[in-house]
């Protein structure tokens, strides 16, 4: 299948569309390295949208965003339901007086015990951009228990929300997990997958947001999982650390390997580069 006219390289850099939530394990920063190997296709879909980079810099027809993160699609719901309405809710939780410590443990005790979807979307933002360095984590109870940050000055990211709901006229988001986003995959399909990555250390947990993690068994199963939906024409990029463990379970698949700057010590101030994979299954 010949790569999308629309996502080849060039002798330039195109912009990146930024997304408007931070997230660990953003794909902002490699999307020149992703879209030259995303192939052509009438649907794309992403069974881990995470801030949704790959959706927002790419141009198909049709997309399916999914996570198995309620939060999350929660957000992309409200705003693609409600669109400037849902931004102007937003801007009160946005003023200089919540950007403290005590505001935001008030706020994100609100998030927890609340159930009103507008409200707890509203809240999952003001968390996303005042928490520290962009985390999305629960403990095992559910509750949403990210540290707050320390920033100066905090808009609300008004412009990227704008884009997205443009963006998002021709997209569905739905809360789902991986096995059967890839499962129910048809013909014209391109899927691309950003699972929590493989730790490269024990310090590093890699991006694992979700209560119970991502285990290597589920890593394994991914990799079988875009085997068979390639062998019924349905091709499949996966994202991720190289490490030997990689190296083995994406065997089957077509490698491109390239080095970017990543921390990788739970102490924020070590910047090295880091190895990944992009391994294309078609």
């Amino acid at each position: 299948m010949k790569p999308n006219s629309n996502n080849s390289t060039s002798s330039r850099k195109e912009k990146v569309i930024q997304p408007f939530l931070k997230w660990a394990g953003n794909k902002k920063s490699i999307i020149h390295k992703i879209k030259p190997l995303l192939p052509a296709g009438k649907r794309l879909i992403e069974p881990f949208c995470g801030s949704a980079a790959v959706f927002l810099n790419t141009s198909y027809e049709k997309n399916l965003i999914a996570d198995c993160n309620a939060d999350l699609i929660n957000i992309y719901q409200q705003l693609q339901k409600d669109g400037q309405k849902f931004i102007d809710y937003c801007e009160k939780y946005f003023i200089p007086e919540n950007n403290s410590p005590e505001i935001y443990y008030q706020l994100r005790e609100k998030f927890n015990n609340t159930r009103n979807k507008k409200v707890r979307a509203a809240l999952f933002l003001y968390l996303n951009r005042h928490g520290y360095n962009g985390l999305c984590r629960y403990n095992k109870s559910g509750g949403f228990n990210v540290p707050v940050g320390r920033y100066k000055k905090i808009t609300l990211p008004r412009s990227r929300m704008l884009y997205f709901i443009h963006h998002a006229q021709n997209a569905e988001f739905i809360i789902n997990d991986f096995e059967t986003s890839i499962r129910e995959s048809r013909q014209g399909d391109v899927i691309y997958c950003d699972p929590p990555y493989v730790a490269l250390n024990e310090s590093n947990t890699s991006f694992q947001y979700e209560k119970n993690g991502f285990s290597m068994e589920q890593q394994e199963q991914l990799a079988k999982l875009a085997e068979n939906a390639a062998n019924r024409g349905i091709p499949v990029l996966i994202s991720n650390h190289l490490t030997d463990f990689t190296r083995e379970t994406y065997k089957n698949g077509e490698l491109t390997e390239f080095s970017v700057r990543r921390t990788i010590s739970c102490k924020g101030d070590k910047r090295v580069k880091a190895r990944e994979v992009l391994a294309l299954f078609q």
